[in-house]
């Protein structure tokens, strides 16, 4: 008897409704783990505040209980929008030259910290057209510079090729390129900034200045650490504007090291949820997009297959056509 032969088609969508589960288990993961831990100190923070506000009436009996509340609603609601009632008068602005380039650089790159925003109807429209052409500027910006970083990249990868080659098979010389790439990454755009701003950041240790790199350089942008800030911050608007440098440098070799490991095809995992491969399509543009969105567009000439065995390429097939000798 025989058995009903399953299409790519097939196996593919399964992959991907195998990927909804995983994706839909990790954020479940995720809201446990952040409820459990989170909680008991939010929980904490929440009886201080009670304290403290019970302790303020008890201290000035002729405030009563709704004034308090009105003047702390907008206390928040100004705190929320980044105007701070504590150093508003004698701190620097939010709105001088130095931190509107640093609010404009969280725009188009996407970080948006949102502890400052626009306070007027014409600065919110401006912000949304300014993001509408500064956000599709930025990628543009970072694939070029992506690209020109690209050349180096592959003369390192070309170089352990021909020192390793002979030793080592492909795939692991490339891994050895991709740890090289991460290394960098890692000590000149978290390890090293982070002491440096710990060390400028009078309330930061080096654990609160490294989480702020990374949620910076990994655009999600919380907000809760922002260089700069504290209150009587020398030199201020030159901080925020090297702060912008630090961002777009450290964003563009983020790219690059996506650009690495993208690269890889043993690697590429994203390849095996597309709707269709390579092999079930001879159509040349379908071939074309539905390659994987990689931060890169020349680093490859040609698609490279999924292979299954790891000694299979080698050095020459692996090595970008532009970056052969």
């Amino acid at each position: 008897m025989l058995l009903p032969c399953r299409s790519p088609c097939d196996s593919a969508s399964a992959r991907f409704a195998a990927l909804v589960v995983v994706f839909m288990a990790y954020l479940l993961m995720g809201a446990t783990v952040f409820s459990s831990i989170e909680g008991p100190v939010e929980k904490e923070r929440i009886d201080d505040l009670r304290r403290l506000r019970a302790q303020f009436l008890r201290d000035h009996p002729c405030v009563s209980d709704l004034d308090l509340e009105m003047l702390l609603n907008e206390v928040v609601w100004a705190a929320d929008r980044g105007v701070s009632a504590v150093n508003n008068v004698t701190g620097h602005p939010n709105w001088s030259f130095g931190q509107s380039i640093f609010f404009s650089s969280t725009v188009v790159t996407t970080i948006g910290y949102g502890h400052v925003t626009p306070l007027s109807k014409v600065g919110k429209i401006f912000c949304i057209v300014y993001a509408i052409f500064g956000i599709p500027l930025t990628l543009v910006l970072c694939t070029a510079l992506v690209e020109r970083l690209l050349v180096p990249a592959t003369l390192l990868l070309q170089w352990l090729n021909a020192r390793l080659g002979h030793l080592y098979q492909p795939f692991y010389i490339r891994l050895l390129h991709l740890a090289i790439i991460v290394s960098l990454l890692v000590s000149l755009f978290l390890l090293i900034p982070a002491a440096v701003y710990a060390s400028l950041e009078p309330e930061w240790d080096y654990m609160d200045a490294l989480y702020y790199c990374f949620i910076s350089l990994t655009t999600i942008g919380l907000g809760d650490y922002i260089p700069g800030d504290y209150p009587g911050q020398a030199y201020r608007p030159l901080y925020k504007v090297l702060t912008t440098v630090y961002l777009l440098v450290g964003l563009t070799f983020t790219m690059l090291t996506l650009a690495v490991f993208c690269d890889i095809p043993q690697l590429n995992v994203g390849l095996l949820f597309l709707a269709r491969s390579d092999e079930t399509t001879n159509d040349p543009e379908k071939v074309r997009l539905n390659q994987p969105a990689c931060p890169h567009t020349q680093y490859t000439q040609q698609r490279v297959h999924v292979r299954t065995r790891l000694d299979s390429p080698s050095p020459e097939e692996v090595t970008p056509v532009h970056a052969r000798p």
